[in-house]
């Protein structure tokens, strides 16, 4: 179901869209396990999630889903404004919302409203911050170490909601399930987390 999104839109994107932009936006409701787009296709629309969960992922060597992105509120595949293909596949990992933007309005406003383009150019700097933490989690060799820096950077005030779960959460640090489980009751052991109804805090240890 879509329908016209100016009105409806978070106040991020009404401070980061212009008003011509923001009257092209268009809202979809999606439910567990749709594709929104996958890897190869040309972009056409830039997606913004508002409710619910998204994350990019790409097939392994083994046939094993690698977790690349999980977005709860934001921007899906904006690295793809330039892209001839997707790299990956978006799938919906929790039913919500998502907004679509045409990639074409993006490109037309970025070339034509400098301040469209500062503020672009201020959202794609804190997504690098975010990468960058990601590629330092993943280079950490302890999955109990991972996990607490995911929680530190990505959560709120030391709490991390699971969304789709632990298997998820397991695939975006790119460990097991298994492995995830036995680290998660570790830290609980020990007074280091303490896990609530999809949620998990970190504790003093």
């Amino acid at each position: 179901m879509t329908d016209p999104a100016e009105k409806r839109l978070p106040e991020p994107l009404r401070r980061l869209l212009p008003r011509e932009v923001q009257a092209l936006c268009a809202v979809s409701t999606y439910t567990h396990g749709e594709l929104l787009f996958k890897q190869r296709q040309k972009p056409a629309r830039m997606l913004y999630v508002t409710r619910g969960e998204v994350v990019l992922q790409r097939m392994g060597r083994q046939g094993e889903a690698v977790v690349l992105q999980r977005t709860r509120h934001g921007f899906v595949g904006e690295a793809s404004l330039d892209s001839v293909r997707y790299h990956c596949d978006a799938v919906v990992t929790i039913s919500g919302e998502v907004i679509a933007i045409p990639m074409q309005a993006i490109k037309q406003a970025l070339a034509a409203d400098s301040g469209f383009a500062g503020r672009w150019i201020a959202m794609l700097n804190h997504e690098v911050k975010r990468l960058r933490a990601q590629c330092e989690r993943l280079a950490m060799r302890g999955v109990k170490e991972r996990l607490l820096h995911l929680i530190e950077t990505e959560g709120g005030e030391g709490r991390l909601p699971l969304g789709s779960g632990l298997k998820s959460v397991a695939a975006e640090l790119g460990v097991t399930h298994e492995a995830l489980y036995r680290a998660v009751a570790e830290l609980e052991k020990n007074g280091r987390l303490r896990r609530r109804e999809n949620c998990l805090i970190a504790g003093e240890g």
